[in-house]
């Protein structure tokens, strides 16, 4: 084996299949790491890996689970150490989000926005982060989103589960201190993802976004791997998300919902 593929690091990324964790997956690999993919797609899953073990030169592994199944990262986990696959950054891009308001919205749909967003990220994190630092190093990267600085009328749910992601990493942030793990939450603002075509279909308001509140998904994960690479603990793409979560934190609580429930009824067609 070649000794400078013993020497890279291995990042296994969650919804690496598309979208932001796509990028995030290409990102890795531009900086050297070889990597694990994991999605529920395991055709797309293989043509990213061809793809990018053929444009970076690294070795590139397909774990296809689905996360939303109470257990899958443990199994997952299982298959790394009997591969010998020690994780050196973990990504946890993978999720879903529904947009609509509360009372209209199935109760699975609430679920499922839940045990990916929420409880399939906590898992992997159960799994993959003691290892870590029982080898004294590692990062991990959560994605959140600037909706979890602030309530979000017909995204609540949504909201709800990135606020948790977000003060999550904050809190790991700080238990890990000096045991060489970092934990590093990135919140993008509108992303151009299959996940906003989604929303858009059932929503005019979101049809009409301006493109400056647009960012590609590649920007986002340009970010992403700085912050994390870095060991940053929050970053926010985009002036206007970074300027949207300052005043989240600052705004006094009760102005902050007047406003988001202002602005969602003012949209809400």
């Amino acid at each position: 084996m070649d000794k400078r593929a013993e020497e890279r690091t291995i990042a296994l990324v969650t919804g690496a299949s598309s979208g932001i964790g796509a990028a995030l997956a290409s990102r890795f690999a531009a900086g050297g790491h070889d990597l694990v993919l994991v999605a529920r797609s395991a055709d797309k899953l293989q043509a990213q890996a061809k793809r990018l073990a053929a444009e970076h030169g690294v070795r590139c592994w397909v774990a296809p689970a689905d996360l939303t199944q109470r257990g899958a990262a443990r199994t997952l986990a299982a298959a790394m150490k009997r591969a010998r696959r020690p994780i050196d950054v973990l990504v946890n891009c993978a999720g879903v989000l529904e947009h609509g308001r509360f009372v209209d919205m199935p109760f699975e749909r609430h679920m499922e926005q839940i045990d990916l967003n929420v409880a399939a990220l906590t898992e992997m994190l159960v799994c993959f982060v003691p290892p870590m630092v029982a080898r004294g190093r590692g990062r991990v990267l959560n994605v959140a989103s600037v909706a979890a600085f602030q309530p979000v009328p017909t995204l609540a749910t949504y909201a709800a589960t990135k606020a948790y992601v977000l003060s999550l990493t904050e809190s790991l942030s700080e238990e890990l201190k000096g045991t060489g793990v970092t934990v590093t939450a990135l919140c993008p603002g509108v992303t151009d993802t299959h996940m906003l075509s989604a929303a858009q279909e059932s929503s005019e308001s979101l049809r009409k976004l301006p493109e400056l509140m647009i960012s590609s998904a590649d920007a986002v994960a340009h970010e992403g791997y700085e912050a994390c690479m870095s060991a940053d603990v929050i970053r926010v793409p985009g002036a206007i998300n970074l300027a949207t979560a300052v005043a989240g934190r600052a705004m006094p609580k009760w102005l902050l919902r007047r406003m988001s429930g202002a602005v969602t009824r003012a949209s809400v067609v």
